[in-house]
């Protein structure tokens, strides 16, 4: 049983598990802790036609049907990749992003046409975790489609400047433009976090990254 305090706060009289395990799962979300998770499966479960039954469906279908591409990166559904099958646009750019996150602010700035490349990381200063980047993909799209400049977005953090000139210099071989974000990025700023007018300034003042000779 959930009743209301005179304080406003809900409390929880019985020891649901489901509940409980609720509220661990929700926590894990960005900006949310056990008080918010709290409010939110209240919210649920108060609303299970409006809300909670059309969010289980979402969710399952997501986990059944989303899932991230093995060439680019970016999120597919199961039939297709929209970011991949652009090649119908005759599109000549790429962009290298961290994460989607990244890629979604991009392209919410409607700045940048082309396709984007979604490395889900960044290369730890530390170690040498290169594996998962998918550059050899990145490799053949600029071969397949001529790619004529390829966009390093990378975060302006030390991690993400690894990353940066290690798809520099694997790029080393290829007849391509490669370039860096510019003016407006700050240092350590983070792709994600910026606003539309930065970003705009960033790509309008990008850069060459020149690779580095044998």
């Amino acid at each position: 049983m959930v009743f209301q305090g005179l304080n406003g706060h809900y409390k929880v009289m019985q020891n649901l598990n489901e509940i409980d395990q609720l509220i661990k799962i929700i926590s894990k979300l960005p900006g949310l802790g056990p008080k918010s998770a709290k409010r939110i499966i209240l919210k649920l479960i108060s609303n299970r036609d409006n809300i909670l039954k059309p969010m289980i469906k979402a969710l399952n279908d997501t986990d059944t049907n989303i899932s991230r591409c093995n060439s680019c990166g970016s999120l597919r559904s199961a039939k297709s990749c929209n970011n991949c099958d652009q090649n119908k646009k005759k599109l000549n750019k790429v962009c290298v992003v961290e994460n989607i996150a990244d890629q979604w602010s991009i392209e919410a700035s409607n700045i940048f046409e082309g396709y984007f490349h979604v490395l889900g990381g960044t290369i730890n200063s530390f170690s040498n975790s290169k594996q998962s980047l998918l550059l050899s993909s990145l490799l053949q799209k600029i071969e397949k489609e001529k790619i004529e400049e390829v966009i390093i977005a990378t975060s302006a953090t030390v991690e993400g400047q690894t990353t940066a000139y290690y798809i520099r210099d694997s790029l080393k071989n290829f007849n391509v433009k490669i370039s860096k974000l510019g003016q407006g990025l700050p240092i350590g700023g983070e792709i994600e976090s910026l606003d539309d007018g930065t970003l705009h300034s960033a790509f309008k003042n990008r850069v060459g990254l020149e690779t580095e000779s044998d």
